[in-house]
């Protein structure tokens, strides 16, 4: 992805260094959201949890004591540039639709982090918080990426990136609201709300290359990315079988399938994974 150079989002908290209280497990993408869920279908308010969170300034500097490698600020760079380019196509998107898009915030963190929906351990991967609208990502999931999932490359972590600023689009279009109690009761809508993200990051993938940021390779590495994500694959790998019923994010297949037909089609009208007969 051509990205050296380029604008990068003001949209960044660092709190690299600083650290939460508690660990509590998910997944890629889910762990936030899953959280913020629970917290809503109990009768609570998730904002209420944003006064324990300890105030941050919007930064690219480090906080504390903390000394990054080289290698992590040049990808702390990237991943700021990868959330203004979805800025711009968001932003773009929705004033066609006669909506305002409201910029997420993207949370740079290590270890633990605390958010509305919770305090998680780096263990549940990049996630959003739909309760305070904002991505949360520490940066070594780049490594995991590459090592543990086999899927290197800068646009497979762009397109980690672009599946979470989608869970923040169904945020703002009231997706997320509509089907969370559905979402808690069956772990087929949780698919195909995960699946929906994958299409929304495909869609900016569209975007990206219309505006020749793209470079020989980068969708195939998404599609990679997406690929080694997928909840057969994980689960085949942690146990030599799959179980389809306890799916949350969709097959391999499934995760290319609909990341495809986001890059393919460029608009929102052909995500509706809700209405879609076959995954």
């Amino acid at each position: 992805m051509k990205w050296q150079g380029r604008r990068g989002s003001s949209n960044v908290e660092d709190r690299r260094g600083m650290g939460g209280k508690a660990v509590i497990g998910g997944g890629l993408g889910v762990g936030g959201i899953i959280i913020y869920l629970i917290i809503t279908l109990l009768g609570g308010n998730p904002g209420d949890i944003l006064d324990s969170i300890t105030t941050t300034t919007t930064s690219t500097q480090t906080s504390g004591e903390y000394q990054p490698s080289e290698q992590e600020q040049e990808l702390a760079k990237f991943v700021s540039v990868v959330l203004a380019d979805t800025e711009d196509v968001w932003s773009e998107v929705f004033r066609q639709k006669g909506l305002t898009y409201e910029n997420p915030k993207l949370v740079l963190y290590t270890d633990s982090v605390q958010s509305a929906c919770g305090t998680s351990s780096s263990a549940v991967g990049p996630f959003y918080c739909p309760g305070d609208h904002k991505l949360y990502i520490d940066l070594s999931f780049y490594d995991e990426l590459q090592q543990r999932f086999q899927a290197p490359g800068d646009f497979a972590m762009a397109y980690v990136i672009a599946h979470e600023v989608g869970h923040h689009v169904q945020t703002l279009l009231g997706t997320t609201d509509k089907y969370a109690s559905r979402m808690q009761q069956d772990n087929a809508y949780q698919v195909r709300f995960e699946l929906q993200a994958d299409y929304l990051a495909g869609v900016w993938a569209h975007y990206a290359q219309d505006k020749n940021l793209l470079e020989a390779g980068d969708i195939d590495e998404a599609l990679n990315a997406a690929s080694a994500v997928g909840d057969d694959t994980l689960q085949e790998k942690a146990r030599g079988y799959a179980v389809p019923e306890t799916f949350t994010h969709g097959t391999s297949e499934q995760r290319k399938t609909w990341f495809n037909k986001g890059f393919e089609s460029g608009t929102l009208e052909g995500g509706d994974t809700f209405a879609a007969g076959s995954l």
